[in-house]
């Protein structure tokens, strides 16, 4: 029996670390530092759709929802789908509803990947892939998207693939960098995905937060993709309803019941009454994530302007919540030094961005800040960043 104070770990959690949006957050807490780094926003999203949640609450929606969501918000995500995309979808067979993409991704991974198979995966990557593809007992084979542009390199792209590959994780928008995939580069997936015969499953959680006239096309419109590409997407980040946890995951059935097959053994069905108020958002409110992204890029230019005046180098972000700036000439051995350090020094929070990746020396020095907070919140940072001495 074990008497020491070590988690009691089976092989398949061994060596994957505590989330690191968990720690800085806690972090934020302890030492009352503005928390620009995990991305959830300070207000909550559309009124009606709160109303619809609460209507639904008092209505009697308390008991389990169908496993594979209730049929107004598959429905609603067909729609959603064909109105944005031009994709068709039968909601009962190629639409099913997760506790968020978080489980979206889990279930995609846990449903259809075998021991040994190999998984591209576009790096910096959301820490949950690394978690996912280990427990499956699956290898990542990642494709950095490289400093200072953070595009997809197709060279490094096909030297990736061996006679094991079996899958492509694409998330575009993509979170950290802030990078939305072009035609160019979509194309040189579909044309990898097509002629090794892969399954691709996109995480495209920010698909509607884009700036600068810029829009997201999803994987699955290209030709020969559809029936190969799972995707996932959730109300979360589009509605700024982070908590809520509502997601999905559409595409060919046979790829949405291994989803489905897995998420039956996780959570079984995700919170009933939300999945009432979240169709409601998809069909009623569909021009509000436009005006949030519009609001958006406001706040991104405002929080990239201040970095860049506090003395740090800055890219800006074509997509979702975050910003990465490069904090080398700061003299810090690496980022997530620099991390724990900023809260005594600025009163600040960040997420070191290392923590995205197997190539420790593209990442080490890259912090990820988040401009999904109230302007006045913001300035406040910006403010203590300036105020700080931040070299090390």
């Amino acid at each position: 029996m074990r008497t020491d104070q070590t988690p009691a770990l089976s092989h398949r959690l061994r060596g994957i670390p505590p989330t690191v949006f968990t720690e800085m957050s806690a972090l934020a807490v302890r030492t009352g530092a503005i928390n620009l780094g995990q991305g959830f926003p300070d207000v909550d999203g559309p009124a009606s759709v709160v109303e619809r949640a609460v209507q639904a609450l008092r209505s009697g929606e308390n008991q389990y929802a169908p496993g594979i969501g209730r049929p107004e918000l598959r429905a609603a995500i067909a729609a959603h789908q064909q109105r944005h995309y031009g994709i068709e979808l039968d909601p009962d067979t190629e639409v099913v509803v997760t506790t968020g993409c978080t489980e979206a991704i889990a279930a995609a991974v846990l449903g259809l990947v075998d021991p040994g198979d190999e998984i591209i995966v576009l790096e910096p990557y959301y820490d949950s892939y690394v978690a996912m593809i280990q427990m499956a007992g699956g290898v990542r084979r990642p494709v950095t998207l490289r400093r200072p542009d953070y595009r997809l390199d197709a060279d490094e792209l096909r030297a990736a693939v061996t006679d094991r590959t079996r899958f492509v994780l694409v998330n575009s928008p993509h979170n950290p960098t802030g990078t939305v995939l072009d035609q160019s580069e979509l194309q040189a997936i579909a044309d990898l995905a097509i002629e090794h015969d892969l399954v691709v499953i996109t995480d495209e959680v920010y698909e509607h937060l884009t700036f600068d006239g810029l829009r997201h096309v999803p994987l699955a419109t290209l030709p020969g993709m559809r029936e190969r590409t799972l995707t996932l997407s959730s109300v979360g980040k589009s509605f700024s309803f982070t908590g809520w946890k509502v997601g999905w995951a559409t595409g060919p059935a046979h790829l949405v019941g291994a989803v489905l097959s897995a998420k039956q053994w996780m959570s079984f069905t995700s919170a009933g009454p939300l999945q009432s108020a979240v169709a409601h958002a998809l069909d009623a409110e569909d021009a509000w994530p436009g005006a949030l992204a519009t609001d958006l890029q406001g706040r991104r230019d405002l929080l990239c302007s201040g970095l860049a005046d506090a003395g740090l180098s800055v890219r800006v972000p074509q997509g979702t919540y975050f910003a990465l700036t490069d904090i080398t000439e700061l003299g810090w051995p690496d980022a997530r030094t620099f991390c724990l350090a900023l809260p005594e020094r600025a009163g600040v929070v960040a997420i070191p961005a290392q923590a995205f990746y197997d190539d420790q020396d593209e990442g080490r020095q890259l912090v990820r800040w988040a401009f999904c907070k109230e302007p006045s919140v913001i300035e406040d940072g910006l403010r203590r960043l300036r105020e700080a001495d931040l070299r090390g």
